[in-house]
């Protein structure tokens, strides 16, 4: 883990993608880029249907669905009562149910390491993108320190690319924003601040700043909190 991820690679292959099937090529290769043992996305539109894809192996899929672990599973709890990554050891694993679950969980070969990042779209739809892997808490540190901002980008772009198979989804009246512009907005929203914004998008701050002035602009927004709310409640970005 921790070698180096051609993250432009990997977003440009969700931009054209066309099917839902094609997202589980994707999910594959993100596990090829960041060197971690799996990933898995997890979608649950505005009416309910759910959407998986990951690189679980399906025996536990099939024991996480028999067991019915998604009433005890901590990662999903945590996650819907939070709007940031989670990472995994910050969860409350005391009870008897979260330990048997990682217990079980373990032993089908699901790693001790995780990153979940909550995303949360128009409509009530919630989605999960996660990365896991079996390594030691220092490793993990630094593979957290090193990818957590590539990570929450690639799980937003995830999405994006869902709601656009989503069938019952309105289109939207407002202008639409540029997949940057987008990018810009989503990042600010959950908190970057404009240097880190650059320099996960690999462009200069006076190049953000073109980015954030032209969404403004197509949103009618008096500034760029006012901007980043309109694309919010527009459904034109997810946090």
């Amino acid at each position: 883990m921790g070698r180096p991820v051609d993250l432009d690679d990997i977003l440009q292959a969700l931009d054209l993608t066309e099917s839902l099937d094609g997202l589980q090529s994707i999910i594959e290769e993100v596990c090829q880029a960041f060197g971690v043992d799996d990933a898995m996305y997890h979608w649950v539109d505005s009416a309910g249907d759910q959407y998986g894809c990951g690189t679980y192996k399906q025996a536990w899929i099939q024991r996480y669905l028999d067991k019915g672990y998604v009433r005890s599973d901590p990662v999903i709890a945590g996650c819907y009562q939070r709007f940031h990554p989670v990472d995994w050891r910050r969860l409350d694993w005391t009870t008897r149910q979260a330990k048997e679950f990682r217990s079980d969980a373990q032993n089908y070969g699901v790693g001790n390491q995780g990153y979940s990042v909550p995303i949360r779209g128009p409509n009530g739809q919630f989605a999960l993108f996660t990365v896991s892997h079996s390594c030691n808490d220092a490793n993990w540190d630094e593979f957290i320190d090193t990818f957590s901002q590539e990570l929450i980008l690639v799980g937003h772009y995830f999405n994006r690319k869902a709601l656009e198979f989503e069938p019952k989804r309105k289109p939207e009246h407002t202008p639409p924003l540029s997949p940057r512009e987008m990018d810009a907005l989503t990042l600010l929203a959950i908190g970057y601040n404009r240097a880190q914004v650059a320099k996960t998008l690999s462009i200069s701050e006076h190049t953000l700043r073109v980015y954030i002035e032209s969404a403004r602009f197509k949103l009618g927004a008096l500034n760029t909190t006012h901007a980043i709310a309109r694309a919010i409640s527009c459904g034109l970005i997810v946090i």
